[in-house]
């Protein structure tokens, strides 16, 4: 029997437990698991590095200002740190905040200190300089400036991203990565850590 790439990801899911008890068809795991079009997260032996978007995805900001963990986030990456799997961010902030990527994820992590409720930091440590910006409005996203350029800062590793929306999504998988829909009923908030480790394992 040929099985398609959504079902060959069910079935993974299946074997490393991230799914135990849960019935899912392969069209369920087509729309919560965007494996890309080019199938570039084969043939890799450099590891894997997830990039995440921000805010609604890893951070929430409630109707008072306040910002805290979205619900599972910060276990979700205490697992990847445990794992040693690197980790980014990929997220819109104005073009103006600074001249480098650096400057801009310094006054991002100035304003969401600011507001900042939850009983946890949040782990920007996690991030070293991993954490890209737009640097003109024009390559804030869906543009695909953003995902090109984590690409090819990442060498040969496989590409994973996760977010809340679809068409980003959809965006970073047409440019090769392995994207996982968080926050989907009936599935696993984020993707199951055991998963990201095989696809950091996949033979040539």
């Amino acid at each position: 029997m040929t099985r398609t790439p959504a079902r060959r990801i069910v079935l993974l899911l299946l074997a490393l437990g991230g799914l135990t008890a849960m019935t899912v068809s392969a069209t369920a795991a087509q729309g919560a698991v965007r494996l890309p079009d080019n199938n570039a997260a084969k043939g890799h032996r450099g590891g894997v590095v997830v990039y995440f978007d921000l805010g609604e995805t890893l951070i929430h900001t409630a109707g008072d200002g306040s910002i805290r963990y979205m619900p599972g986030a910060a276990e979700h990456l205490r697992a990847l740190r445990a794992r040693h799997i690197p980790v980014g961010l990929i997220t819109n902030v104005p073009s103006s905040w600074g001249n480098t990527d650096a400057e801009r994820a310094a006054e991002l992590k100035k304003v969401i200190a600011k507001d900042w409720k939850d009983s946890r930091p949040f782990a920007w440590s996690d991030f070293g300089d991993r954490i890209l910006t737009p640097r003109t409005e024009a390559e804030r996203k869906p543009a695909s400036a953003l995902w090109e350029r984590a690409r090819d800062a990442s060498g040969d590793r496989v590409l994973v991203y996760q977010a809340e929306t679809t068409d980003e999504i959809e965006a970073s998988r047409s440019l090769g990565y392995v994207s996982y829909l968080v926050g989907r009923p009936h599935w696993p908030v984020f993707m199951p850590v055991q998963l990201i480790a095989a696809l950091g394992r996949l033979p040539n």
